[in-house]
């Protein structure tokens, strides 16, 4: 019953997903060097270099899953990205106790889109895609 919405949900996801990411990569371009100042106060290594790793693999890969392009590959980066990302940004368990009801929500959440991202990695973009037209 769920199959004739199976391009229109994928479509759907792709673009909550894309929203996620294209933006912030955005928002780290426009403020880099307050990202950068951010990314060393939590420890992130070559924080300069890290931003602008993370700046592009957020809009590259953001696009390419928002538009079905090489949809599996800009998931699985992502997925990638997003884990270590928050191990340094929202390690919840190296918090002052106030603050890690916080952390871990986003930590978790973080985990959640991780999941999101594997299931376009495993079944693809959909029918309403770039990608659909390479098959």
């Amino acid at each position: 019953m769920l199959k004739q919405f199976s391009n229109p949900l994928a479509l759907v996801g792709r673009v909550l997903i894309a929203l996620l990411f294209v933006p912030a990569g955005f928002q780290k371009l426009t403020g880099f060097a307050g990202t950068v100042g951010y990314a060393a106060s939590m420890g992130m290594p070559m924080p300069q270099v890290a931003v602008a790793i993370g700046l592009v693999i957020e809009i590259v890969a953001g696009l390419a899953i928002l538009l079905g392009w090489h949809t599996r590959w800009a998931a699985l980066i992502l997925a990638f990205f997003t884990l270590v990302a928050s191990f340094f940004f929202h390690a919840f368990w190296s918090v002052p106790a106030e603050a890690a009801m916080v952390q871990q929500l986003l930590f978790w959440k973080n985990v959640a889109v991780v999941g999101g991202l594997l299931g376009f990695a495993a079944h693809g973009a959909g029918g309403w895609s770039a990608d659909a037209g390479k098959r």
